[in-house]
C-alpha cells in the first residue's frame, strides 16, 4: 500500500488556496493509495500582537493568492476586527484533537478553522474560536476541551512536525507519496488537479 503525506497547516493561507484543487484530487485518488494529513506546525505558540510588518506581509499573501487562486476569497476584515498573532499550533493541536476523538470529522475541523479565519474574521489562534468550531462541527466542548490541553496531543504535534521535517521541505501545502522503498514529492498545481493526479497514476 502506498501512502500520500499532505502536509498542512489549518492557518496556512496557501493551503486555503489550495482547498479546490486538493478536493478533486482526494475524489479521484487511487484506492490503493492511503491518504494521511500531518500538520506541520506553521508558527508556535505566542502570544505577542504580531507585528505591523509581519501584517502587512501576510496581507499582501492573502491578495496574491486571490489574484493567481480564481475563486478564492479571504476577508480582510480579520485584520481590524482581531488581535492577530502569529500562532497556528494551538490550529494543529485542534485538528489532532478532533482526529483522536473523531477520525471521520478530521477534515470538517479543518474546513471549520479555515472558514472561521478566512471568511468570518475570527482569530484561530484563540482557543475559544477552536472550542467553537468543535461545538459547531458536532464534538462536545468538555471532551474536546480536554483532548486538546492533553500531553498525548502535544506529543502527536511533536511527532507530526518531525514528520514533515523528514519528508518535506517544500513548506505548506505539500505533497510526498511514500512507498515500501521509495519517497517522492509530488509537485502541486493550485488551479489544476490532473498534474497531482497523472503524478499519482490517476488517469
Amino acid at each position: 500500500m502506498q501512502k500520500l503525506y499532505y502536509f498542512h497547516d489549518p492557518m496556512c493561507s496557501w493551503c486555503w488556496g489550495f482547498v479546490p484543487v486538493w478536493q478533486q484530487v482526494r475524489d479521484h485518488l487511487s484506492s490503493d493509495i492511503a491518504l494521511e494529513y500531518i500538520v506541520g506546525g506553521l508558527a508556535p505558540d505566542n502570544d505577542e500582537p504580531m507585528s505591523a510588518e509581519m501584517q502587512f506581509k501576510l496581507q499582501q499573501t492573502w491578495q496574491r493568492i486571490q489574484d493567481s487562486i480564481p475563486g478564492t476569497t479571504f476577508n480582510f476584515e480579520f485584520w481590524s476586527q482581531c488581535q492577530p498573532r502569529r500562532s497556528t499550533y494551538p490550529a494543529c493541536r485542534a485538528v489532532l484533537a478532533t482526529k483522536n476523538l473523531t477520525p471521520e470529522k478530521e477534515q470538517a475541523m479543518i474546513c471549520a478553522i479555515q472558514h472561521a479565519y478566512y471568511c468570518q474574521a475570527r482569530n484561530p489562534s484563540d482557543v475559544e474560536v477552536l472550542v467553537q468550531c468543535a461545538v459547531d462541527i458536532g464534538l462536545e466542548k468538555e471532551s474536546f476541551t480536554t483532548e486538546f490541553q492533553s500531553k498525548q496531543v502535544e506529543q502527536q504535534l511533536l511527532e507530526n512536525i518531525a514528520i514533515y521535517r523528514e519528508y518535506s521541505s517544500a513548506g505548506f501545502p505539500s505533497l510526498v507519496l511514500k512507498t515500501e522503498t521509495t519517497q517522492r514529492p509530488i509537485r502541486i498545481d493550485y488551479n489544476d488537479a490532473s498534474l497531482i493526479l497523472s503524478q499519482l497514476n490517476v488517469n
